[in-house]
């Protein structure tokens, strides 16, 4: 192999290699001796077929997977004698006629063309000085939440009297039918239906049109489904449901008590208040981190300037782009774009796009040089994490999960990101400092350099940064039950638990 280093740019290496044809012929023929004692051909005894019958038979294939080949390992040894740390995947540009290399007429001839990480010294994570807004729950925050709690464990009876008429704050239960232009459709009908009137479940309007009716009665409920619903057939279309109310019931408070208690898991009310300050402390102290993190990632980027590998940045841009522009086909547009021409857009969002490739380069380089790893069972945790987002699905996503190293990837470089931050905020200087919940929780402006306002929100990497919109969750919209509720999705209770369980 001959190998020919030409003048790069920046971060840009580029080789011209050669694979001498001899070379090739060389390692075609140790192939067909590899597989010849394997082959059985009909007139030949196992073993026996010729070589040249080999390679009259199989030569061109047999070529073609040395070419293969002799391509991967010599670009890899090209990469391991030049000591590369490539931060793309290389590119290869065939400089010779394959049909003839192939045919052993000519030499194997390529380019490879490849982006490096860049060399530089990160700060001294010990000379940052950084500042930890902190706030502590108060009694009245407990006692609110303790409040919530017992509204959501709040029991229901059947109003006594035939003639007793529904109120605000009731629970009906109902069955219905509805139709659209006078027509049942597809999954608008339902039998034992529980709904609180005023709680804001169902459509706008169908609640309301419940108050006054009482157990036996029937009522139609005229409505009309939002523009935004989840079911696109029904977006924006009017309805009405013919509704039969079985039964009235009357809201019956629940007391906070050891009764309470320990219906939703906990010893006595003392254990229940214990949870429930646990859960803000949670809270709180993960708004924290982010505030110190935010700072931490600010700080981090001023002080390295740096060149970025091209391909990287570009990768980066195009992701959040399309993004964006996937959303801004769905009416979904962060106020922060409205108004701006694309020009306007793509700058500030290639601004982006570059902080995240220079943090993630400045995070794994520190990362590198003090060892940091994401070991198996932390990756195991990872996964089986994730998984238990999908519910009754989640052995499943798992299985999948651990069969399937790029989505692995995902999920370690997030994994590996935090365990960075810890490392830098374990070393730096940080100094906890007493605010109001309203500071603590409030949106940090955007770093200096991005462009617009200042009040736009800034969450780089984990945090995103301008607030670039997220990936909608709307796989299997159109399955979605097609019921009077005013979203598919379930509110969660919120749980008693301490936030650590």
């Amino acid at each position: 192999m001959q190998v020919i280093e030409k003048p790069g740019e920046g971060l840009s290496r580029s080789y011209d290699v050669r694979v001498p044809a001899g070379e090739l012929g060389a390692m075609l023929e140790a192939r067909i001796a590899e597989i010849t004692p394997t082959l059985r051909l009909k007139g030949f005894r196992p073993g026996k077929v010729p070589a040249a019958h080999v390679r009259r038979i199989y030569g061109k294939s047999l070529m073609g997977e040395v070419v293969e080949k002799t391509l991967s390992d010599t670009s890899r040894q090209v990469l391991d004698d030049h000591k590369l740390r490539i931060a793309s995947q290389p590119d290869l540009k065939p400089r010779s006629d394959m049909a003839k290399v192939i045919a052993g007429g000519e030499d194997l001839a390529y380019e490879l063309e490849v982006e490096v990480m860049p060399d530089f010294d990160p700060i001294d994570v010990a000379s940052l000085k950084l500042t930890r807004p902190v706030y502590d729950p108060t009694e009245a925050e407990v006692d609110e939440a303790l409040a919530e709690l017992v509204a959501q464990n709040r029991t229901y009876e059947a109003r006594k009297g035939k003639t007793a008429k529904a109120e605000p704050g009731d629970q009906v239960v109902i069955d219905f039918i509805g139709r659209i232009g006078g027509e049942v459709f597809e999954g608008g009908a339902a039998d034992d239906v529980q709904v609180v009137l005023g709680a804001g479940q169902f459509l706008p309007g169908f609640e309301e049109q419940l108050v006054g009716a009482a157990a036996g009665g029937e009522v139609t409920v005229a409505t009309a489904f939002p523009d935004d619903y989840a079911v696109e057939r029904l977006r924006g279309k009017s309805a009405e449901f013919e509704v039969k109310v079985k039964e009235v019931r009357a809201p019956k408070a629940a007391k906070a008590d050891d009764a309470l208690a320990e219906r939703v898991g906990m010893a006595d009310l003392k254990a229940l208040r214990s949870a429930l300050r646990g859960n803000l402390e949670g809270e709180y102290r993960g708004a924290s981190r982010f505030k110190v993190k935010r700072a931490l990632l600010d700080a981090l980027d001023s002080a390295h300037d740096i060149a970025l590998p091209a391909r990287m940045v570009e990768a980066e841009f195009q992701s959040i782009w399309n993004q964006v522009e996937a959303d801004k086909a769905k009416g979904v547009e962060s106020p922060e774009d409205e108004g701006k021409s694309e020009e306007t857009l793509r700058a500030e969002y290639r601004k982006i796009a570059e902080r995240r490739v220079r943090l993630g380069l400045v995070l794994a380089e520190i990362g590198r040089r003090a060892e940091v790893t994401v070991s198996d069972q932390e990756l195991t945790d990872g996964m089986r994490q994730e998984a238990m987002r999908y519910g009754e699905q989640a052995q499943q996503i798992f299985d999948l999960l651990r069969q399937n190293p790029a989505a692995q990837t995902q999920i370690r470089a997030p994994l590996y990101e935090e365990k960075v931050v810890d490392l830098i905020l374990a070393r730096a200087t940080v100094a906890d400092k007493a605010v109001s919940k309203e500071e603590l929780l409030r949106d940090d402006e955007l770093p200096e350099g991005f462009g617009g306002p200042a009040t736009k929100s800034a969450k780089p990497k984990t945090a995103r940064a301008k607030t670039v919109p997220r990936r909608a969750a709307t796989a299997g919209a159109e399955d979605a039950e097609a019921r009077p509720a005013k979203t598919a999705k379930k509110t969660a209770k919120p749980t008693a638990k301490p936030a650590s369980a």
